[in-house]
């Protein structure tokens, strides 16, 4: 029996698990390898026989290496997958840890945390991108990030931007995007991250959640759908 083309996910801590990424994927016809590097495994320098890579998000910065040792590898395999042109997804910290990989700047949002659904602003060329082409105008996404890529490295293109004007998503390469939203996540998820500053925004952000959990995940579905064709077709 021939063996399920696989893709590798690194996850940074329990509280941001791979949630519905893997079904999603599964469903698209790619098996999934969660790596929990913060569980003490260690990174590989390449891929090896997994065709993508995608990193979760996290509340640590980018570059908080010396509390968090496994940031430096993990950006490392971003710069080598990157650099071998196989796919890669960065989600929220992913994002920023893609764009710091490859030359870029991650800094704390001075506009202050952006913790709830928002509309998904593709820019022109986000409208035609392979990936974020996917969704529609009116698709709404999941913003739970206090850090923005602030620069974004030579050669990347700004693909969406945020309300408060920070960049939304964006592709590094011709096969590598970071979006900094949470595709994957779902109520009972972002139930673990809401003990935020201000309880009542956190609870009406599930409550949203809840209400319109089939249209949203639809949505995000079909872009972790399309990253799954990305990866499948070589």
């Amino acid at each position: 029996m021939a063996e399920v083309p696989r893709v590798l996910v690194v996850q940074h801590e329990d509280d941001c698990p791979v949630g519905m990424i893997e079904p999603w994927l599964l469903r698209a016809g790619l098996d999934v390898d969660v790596l929990p590097a913060h569980g003490g495994r260690a990174l590989p320098a390449a891929l090896g026989d997994h065709l993508g890579l995608i990193v979760l998000g996290g509340k640590m910065g980018a570059q908080d290496d010396a509390e968090h040792r496994w940031l430096l590898p993990t950006r490392a395999l971003i710069g080598a997958t990157v650099a071998a042109d196989l796919p890669f997804l960065g989600v929220c910290l992913g994002h920023q840890l893609g764009a710091v990989a490859l030359g870029g700047e991650v800094r704390r949002n001075e506009r202050g945390p952006l913790h709830r659904l928002v509309p998904f602003a593709a820019t022109p060329d986000g409208r035609t991108d392979p990936l974020t082409g996917v969704l529609g105008a009116d698709s709404t996404v999941l913003h739970w990030n206090n850090d923005v890529v602030t620069v974004l490295p030579t050669g990347a293109t700004e693909i969406a931007r945020a309300p408060d004007g920070t960049v939304q998503a964006a592709r590094f390469g011709r096969r590598a995007w970071g979006v900094q939203f949470h595709p994957e996540a779902d109520a009972s998820i972002v139930a673990r991250w809401s003990a935020g500053p201000d309880p009542a925004t956190d609870r009406a952000t599930l409550e949203e959640l809840e209400r319109r959990r089939a249209e949203l995940h639809r949505s995000w579905e079909a872009l972790l759908r399309r990253f799954a064709r990305l990866v499948l077709s070589g």
